[in-house]
């Protein structure tokens, strides 16, 4: 219904220019694997959105594995997308959280939108929200929740990443010195870099300097260690 007023009120003025129909699909890495976010999804949405509305589809602009945190014309797919609008044109988007990445970041691409004469159709809002203040009204209304959701998610994510150091597991990245990854997802010691990084606390406490004790451990243990990974050792020895 929504679409059918749309079409016919463009139609309907002659003094309305009329421009591509683009859609906007993005996933963030987090959300790759989600069925219901997927780019599939979203693209099979905007497709039937044109062919409900007599529209021809011209171009989808794919973000792939891009965060909504940065703003649209910081992605690569969106600052494509941005620089190319024209008057008349009308950009199609499955969810307003695939486009924005806050309520004051929604609000204010639309009225840049508005101002350059490009319409904006956000399905999960039941069409173009660039026409009226009350579309504007639930715009900001929608923006904040989609914003205070990626909020809590990504509280989320920092819990369980603190919880799972707290139990000493691995979370990725460069694997510290005197330690292995485990099959189980944590860190197992390795006793040979242990009695490196002993030799190299002992030496510290004896006021040795890290040249020293790079030669030092060079000569005990055959392992040459940068002065920045001595230093790192030394001040921050395993527990």
């Amino acid at each position: 219904m929504q679409a059918d007023k749309q079409t016919t009120s463009r139609r309907a003025n002659p003094s309305t220019k009329v421009g591509r129909v683009v859609g906007y699909c993005r996933v963030s890495t987090v959300q790759q694997a989600d069925a219901g976010e997927s780019l599939l999804v979203q693209q099979r949405q905007i497709e039937g959105w044109c062919h409900m509305a007599g529209q021809t589809l011209s171009e989808v602009f794919v973000e792939r594995g891009v965060s909504g945190s940065l703003p649209l014309a910081e992605r690569p797919e969106g600052s494509r997308l941005w620089t190319s609008l024209r008057a008349g044109d009308t950009v199609v988007v499955a969810k307003l959280d695939r486009l924005f990445r806050s309520a004051l970041d929604a609000l204010q691409a639309v009225e840049a939108l508005k101002q350059r004469g490009v319409h904006l159709v956000l399905l999960d809002l039941g069409g173009d929200i660039s026409g009226n203040g009350l579309s504007r009204l639930f715009l900001t209304i929608a923006a904040a929740f989609a914003e205070a959701e990626r909020d809590r998610i990504r509280e989320r994510i920092t819990q369980v990443k603190r919880d799972q150091r707290g139990r000493g597991r691995y979370l990725g990245g460069k694997v510290p010195f005197g330690f292995r990854p485990t099959a189980e997802g944590g860190l197992e010691a390795v006793p040979e870099e242990q009695a490196v990084i002993a030799t190299a606390c002992q030496l510290r406490s004896k006021g040795a300097s890290l040249r020293a004790i790079r030669d030092a451990v060079a000569e005990q243990h055959g392992s040459r260690l940068s002065l920045d990974a001595l230093a790192r050792v030394t001040r921050d020895p395993p527990g």
